[in-house]
């Protein structure tokens, strides 16, 4: 196929292939044994400016189109086998500074979205709680108004970049007999008394990505930490969704992308009963479905980053390419260690791993059956 990109597109992907691949990728197996998380890769993603990419100018950002945007994550999937460090940046971008950038007032944008861009903050999303996961609507966290200051008790979980992160954004139900419409959003420091960031949770995949707890007892923040109006939680947390189907699966891609390469290099090379086993249709076949899965998840994406720059919402096709590309990079990696056969069980040859980071793709962002489900709600079935 011939490549969309254009001219200055390519040479960005270029800077930041030949970044990624030179300094992010050393000593990942140990790393990913002892769920190390790389905080001098995240500062130099920075300098980069991958935090920034789809952020403007006058908010220490790049001011890239969504396109581009599109194109530099997918090559930063591709080159970065830190799939952890790729999916706690991407959980940053889209679920927190595209909401302060969206519906924050212009003091929260300039205090919060520099740093955050330049890598010398860290941010967390705190939506699920224990009780809570794919049914949003029932958390428990509460926010009582209290004169100038909202005081914020609950417990969020499962918070990528959680262990790490300098801010979170919070959701608390300020009335919760309206349900939905009294979910309210946050901004809250993690030096805020009343509030506790936990260890990182051990979990099977993306262990380089660090997860944990944040309890909040009685906090008290300003209303001025109040990120959009009274009730406006729901409208946000969608519209962070949105971003996240779309673009943290263009790194998932890559990633794809990648995974497909080594196989085929094998499926060359390997020989077995006097020929290479890509000669085998039982091999070939799964390098046909894992190419066919790339490209066509690659138009899905890209028909939703046009429809953005062009102010336009993609809700349901932002579900359809969080549903389909999750789906494919867990077999893509299954498969994966098929072509591999007994090497692609073990650690050394690092294809066990991309496993193990692709499953919890089905469950991030909402699950599978959580998006078959909107995509129903908006084919009106």
């Amino acid at each position: 196929m011939t490549d969309p990109r254009t001219p200055d597109q390519q040479v960005l992907c270029s800077a930041v292939r030949e970044f990624a691949a030179a300094s992010l990728n050393g000593d990942l197996i140990r790393r990913d044994r002892q769920a190390e998380f790389n905080h001098q890769g995240w500062r130099q993603c920075a300098d980069l400016g991958i935090q920034g990419l789809p952020i403007p100018e006058e908010y220490g950002g790049q001011a890239h189109d969504f396109v581009t945007t599109l194109a530099v994550l997918e090559t930063f999937g591709e080159a970065c086998a830190d799939n952890g460090l790729v999916f706690s940046l991407n959980a940053q971008i889209w679920s927190v500074q595209m909401p302060i950038l969206h519906f924050g007032t212009e003091a929260q944008k300039q205090r919060y979205l520099p740093p955050l861009c330049a890598g010398t903050l860290i941010g967390v999303h705190g939506m699920t709680e224990p009780d809570s996961g794919s049914d949003a609507l029932a958390l428990r966290t509460r926010a009582v108004r209290d004169g100038e200051h909202y005081v914020l008790t609950g417990t969020k979980t499962l918070a990528t970049n959680g262990p790490v992160a300098d801010l979170a954004l919070v959701f608390a139900n300020v009335r919760p007999e309206m349900k939905s419409l009294g979910v309210t959003a946050f901004l809250v420091d993690r030096d805020t008394p009343g509030v506790s960031f936990g260890p990182p949770i051990e979990k099977m995949g993306l262990r380089t990505s660090p997860m944990g707890e944040i309890v909040i007892t009685e906090a008290r923040v300003p209303a001025s930490a109040r990120l959009g109006p009274e009730g406006g939680g729901m409208r946000m947390f969608q519209s962070s969704m949105e971003y996240e189907r779309a673009f943290i699966f263009a790194s998932h891609l890559g990633a794809m992308r990648r995974l497909f390469q080594r196989c085929a290099a094998h499926a060359r090379t390997r020989r077995q009963f006097g020929q290479a086993i890509g000669k085998f249709p039982a091999v070939a076949d799964r390098l046909v479905r894992m190419h066919t899965d790339i490209v066509l998840g690659s138009l899905l994406l890209r028909e939703i980053a046009c429809r953005k720059d062009g102010g336009g919402e993609a809700p349901m096709e932002a579900a359809m390419a969080k549903l389909v590309i999750s789906e494919a990079y867990v077999r893509a990696t299954l498969d994966a260690i098929q072509i591999f056969g007994g090497y692609g069980y073990t650690v050394e040859y690092e294809v066990e791993r991309e496993h193990r980071d692709a499953v919890a793709s089905r469950l991030y962002s909402g699950t599978s059956e959580i998006q078959r489900k909107l995509i129903a709600h908006y084919l009106d079935l």
